[in-house]
This record gives C-alpha cells, sequence and structure tokens, in this order.
C-alpha cells in the first residue's frame, strides 16, 4: 500500500464541525494529516466528525475556540502542538453569510462578519505560522469566496470580507515564503442535504448561469484544499471551485 501522501503532518481546520469544513477535516485525515477539528459552539457535531476519522483509523481531537480572540486562539494551537506534537497545515475556513441591505446593514452586523471571515484568519495564520516555523515548512489555505471576486450588493459586508481574505492570502504568501505556502480557494455556490428546498429558488439562477449548470459539493471544496496542502510550487493563489461561475 502507497503511503499516504500527509502522514506525519497536523493540520487545524477551524469551523469544522459541519458542511465544507467537515469534508474538508475528513478529506484531510484520509490523506494521513492528523486533524485538529476546531468549533465554536458546535461541540456534538465536532465530535462526531472526530469520531468518524478515528473510525477509519485516524488521528483527530475537537478543539473548541472562538477564533476571533487571540486568547483562544492561542489556546487552539497549543493543544494541536501538545497533541500531535506540530502545526503543518492550517485551513481557515470559519466564517459567516447573511444578506443585508447595505443602506440598513448595522455596525454591529458588519464588525461581526469582519471579525469572524477576516480577522480570524489573521490571528490564526500569525499563530499557527509560529509553530509552523519551527518546523521549517508549512501550508495554509484560506477560504475566500466569489464574493471576494463579484460584487453582491446584498451582501456588501461579506463581499468586502472576502475579498480582504484574498490580499490578506496574497501578502502572507510573500511574507512567509519560502518555507510557508499560503493560497485560498473560493466557492462557488456548494449544496448540502436538506439545502434544496430551503434553497431551491435562491440558487435556481445560479443554476442556469453557471457553465456546468449544477452545484458543488463539499467534496469539491476539499479537493481543492488537500492539493494546495500537498503542492510545492503553488502560492499566494485563488482558485475559484465554482463549475465556472466566475465566466459569466
Amino acid at each position: 500500500m502507497p503511503e499516504k501522501p500527509l502522514k506525519g503532518q497536523a493540520a487545524v481546520v477551524t469551523g469544522a464541525a459541519k458542511r465544507i469544513g467537515r469534508c474538508i477535516a475528513l478529506r484531510l485525515a484520509a490523506e494521513g494529516a492528523a486533524v485538529a477539528v476546531n468549533y465554536a459552539t458546535s461541540k456534538a457535531d465536532a465530535e462526531a466528525v472526530v469520531r468518524e476519522i478515528a473510525a477509519k483509523g485516524g488521528r483527530a481531537i475537537s478543539a473548541q475556540a472562538d477564533v476571533t480572540r487571540r486568547a483562544e486562539v492561542k489556546k487552539l494551537m497549543a493543544a494541536t502542538e501538545r497533541e500531535f506534537g506540530r502545526i503543518d497545515i492550517l485551513v481557515n475556513n470559519a466564517g459567516v453569510f447573511f444578506p443585508a441591505k447595505f443602506t440598513e446593514l448595522t455596525e454591529e452586523q458588519w464588525d461581526r462578519v469582519m471579525n469572524v471571515n477576516l480577522k480570524a484568519q489573521y490571528l490564526c495564520a500569525q499563530e499557527a505560522a509560529a509553530a509552523m516555523k519551527k518546523k521549517g515548512r508549512g501550508r495554509i489555505v484560506n477560504l475566500a469566496s466569489l464574493g471576494g471576486l463579484l460584487a453582491w450588493p446584498a451582501y456588501t459586508h461579506y463581499c468586502v470580507s472576502k475579498a480582504g481574505v484574498i490580499m490578506l492570502t496574497r501578502c502572507l504568501a510573500r511574507a512567509l515564503a519560502p518555507e510557508i505556502l499560503v493560497n485560498s480557494v473560493a466557492p462557488g455556490t456548494i449544496e448540502f442535504p436538506g439545502d434544496e428546498v430551503k434553497q431551491a429558488e435562491h440558487m435556481k439562477d445560479d443554476i442556469e448561469r453557471v457553465p456546468l449548470h449544477r452545484t458543488g459539493r463539499g467534496e469539491d471544496i476539499a479537493d481543492a484544499v488537500a492539493y494546495l496542502v500537498k503542492s510545492d510550487f503553488v502560492t499566494g493563489q485563488t482558485i475559484a471551485v465554482d463549475g465556472g461561475r466566475v465566466l459569466v
């Protein structure tokens, strides 16, 4: 049997209890990485991810932390190093998404989106990079969005936060080179079981416009993340995983 490509490495995945984060955590574990499954409030879901990884022969821990707070980010990284002895991979997945007309957008809503979607990525990258530097190697993947590339007026706050993620990625790719490679993934419309009825009308127009005429799956995003953490010659890039939506 060939050795798993990420064997011996340890990953932190923020917001990994559900949806895209869960898919990423499971994929990295399948590739051989030990995984810290971060969550804010979804303890039961995070522990279920850990059990699923363990049932397949992998190593994982659940780690609660509000990643918008430096003290809690420090504890998250320390717990990972204590359990696995290292941090090789950081996937900044935690995020929030909700509509708000710009004329009615509150300061609290703006701050919440900026803190979770952008500030948390800066804090986690800064703390994880210190651990990666000890080993002389690391990979950081930030979850951006098509909202960082396209203007959605009902989601101005979200679009600005994700555009910030893309520029953060580019800056960190230069600041942390050559030891640490930093990239981002910009998902298009990703569908999960149970979304069909709730989002049918919302997604209908997108599906018609996307060249591939379908929504994506969490596994599509996990595939892109897995590629980036294994690559040795890609940094500072944003990969749109969107079925071609960014083209139209």
